[in-house]
């Protein structure tokens, strides 16, 4: 039952984080807001401000805010 749901979520959220790229504005789990300065294996480079740059895993980004 609850296998399958669960299942499809972190495959949407793993597809999600691997198509993360350079300049996509995003927001973390706590709240901050940034634009990824540099993508790694399992971490991102988000600039929070100007020269402020700060290095975070990759499953601590909860959405792309790109577009809004």
């Amino acid at each position: 039952f609850m296998i399958l749901p669960q299942q499809r979520r972190q495959k949407k959220e793993k597809a999600f984080r691997e198509g993360l790229k350079k300049d996509d504005k995003v927001v973390t789990i706590g709240g901050i807001h940034g634009r990824i300065a540099s993508v790694e294996d399992n971490y991102l480079m988000l600039e929070i401000d100007n020269n402020v740059k700060v290095k975070v895993d990759k499953s601590a980004i909860r959405a792309d805010i790109s577009a809004k």
